[in-house]
């Protein structure tokens, strides 16, 4: 794999240090910044780390700090440098990857240490990155290109206290990687949501052939799908505020529905559809706390969707079966069970509503 030694600066990190230099110049520190160019090739990935030398100095205890710009002087204390960088690091995919540090250099032009190391393993299917340079100093901060057969994919900036993040390979084994990270997420959501599970169960309590409740299962699928799309695109994006109300609204009007209903036409199919392009945005707003991969975002909206979708299967055998058991026995339970239960439903999402508008 050939690429340049050392990457050139994103427009941004110029600009910041040039700013914070010219403010800092009266201090120690002008420039908290480090950078790190990570490129992942098929076989290995080659990364280049450049250090400012206030910082090194500083955790070395050199003076003064321009000692590191000698080549002498850094090479008399490379293996201090790396002991103290290797642990701040973090570099993994399944598992914590093995850096082989191959060399350190002044980099006079950027007044920084710059050290180039290699990663000997194959192409992952997601590096998890975490660089804590020098917890010493809040304001520091680290800036990360990624890049992935000599192309640009990803820049992240991290500063004091953030979390790792993930980029997810071009390749096949991104692509499972992405699933096995995005279908337990909509799986885990699903489960875990009282409100979306109780307008499923409205929609349920009124029984029907398992073909109409695939119709059912289907709309609301559709619904949800499209307005997730859309939302986590942020092509269109309303606030919580509405959209947390609604579908407590949707919950209420679809215990409405099993009470009113008489022997006409059944729509809930259509209100499954018409109701599941609100639950979509609610859907997307927890999506968003979890951070779309720009460069897998169509393989983690499939994903996320169907993990959703095998919980909301998993939930409507489970109801479905329990509620056919029961008319198999006693239609008058059953009936009863019905009514019981759309009155639940509406009290439930009456509550919900209550709270999502008045108690934020």
């Amino acid at each position: 794999m050939s690429r340049p030694p050392v990457r050139g600066l994103p427009a941004v990190c110029l600009l910041a240090t040039a700013v914070l230099a010219a403010v800092g110049e009266a201090d120690a520190h002008p420039a908290p910044f480090s950078f790190l160019d990570l490129a992942i090739g098929e076989t290995s990935t080659e990364g280049v780390l450049v250090l400012h030398v206030v910082d090194v100095a500083h955790e070395l205890g050199i003076e003064p700090a321009d000692a590191l710009l000698d080549p002498g002087e850094l090479g008399r204390v490379r293996d201090r440098v790396i002991a103290l960088i290797t642990p701040r690091l973090t570099i993994s995919a399944e598992t914590a990857l093995s850096i082989e540090w191959l060399g350190i250099e002044p980099a006079v032009e950027r007044h920084g240490v710059l050290l180039r190391f290699r990663i000997p393993v194959a192409r992952p299917g997601s590096v998890r990155i975490l660089p804590r340079m020098f917890p010493y100093d809040p304001a520091h901060q680290t800036f990360v290109n990624i890049y992935e057969d000599d192309t640009l994919r990803r820049q992240l900036i991290f500063s004091a206290g953030d979390a790792a993040q993930v980029y997810y390979t071009g390749s096949t084994q991104g692509v499972l990687a992405v699933m096995q990270a995005f279908i337990p997420i909509g799986v885990h959501h699903i489960l875990i949501g009282p409100d979306h599970i109780l307008f499923l169960v409205g929609l349920l309590l009124l029984g029907g052939s398992w073909m109409a409740l695939v119709r059912i299962v289907t709309a609301f699928t559709l619904g949800h799908s499209l307005t997730l799309s859309l939302a986590a695109l942020a092509l269109l994006t309303p606030p919580a505020s509405i959209i947390e109300p609604a579908i407590a609204l949707s919950i209420i009007f679809v215990g409405a529905d099993n009470l009113t209903r008489g022997t006409g036409r059944d729509v809930r199919a259509w209100v499954a559809l018409a109701f599941g392009l609100v639950h979509g945005f609610g859907f997307a707003n927890v999506l968003r706390e979890f951070g779309l991969p720009r460069e897998a975002l169509g393989w983690s909206l499939f994903s996320f969707n169907v993990g959703v979708e095998i919980g909301q299967l998993a939930i409507v055998l489970v109801v479905a079966g329990a509620l056919a058991a029961i008319r198999g026995r006693s239609l008058a339970v059953a009936r009863r069970v019905e009514l019981a239960g759309s009155v639940v439903v509406i009290a439930a999402g009456t509550y919900w509503f209550v709270q999502r508008v008045f108690f934020p």
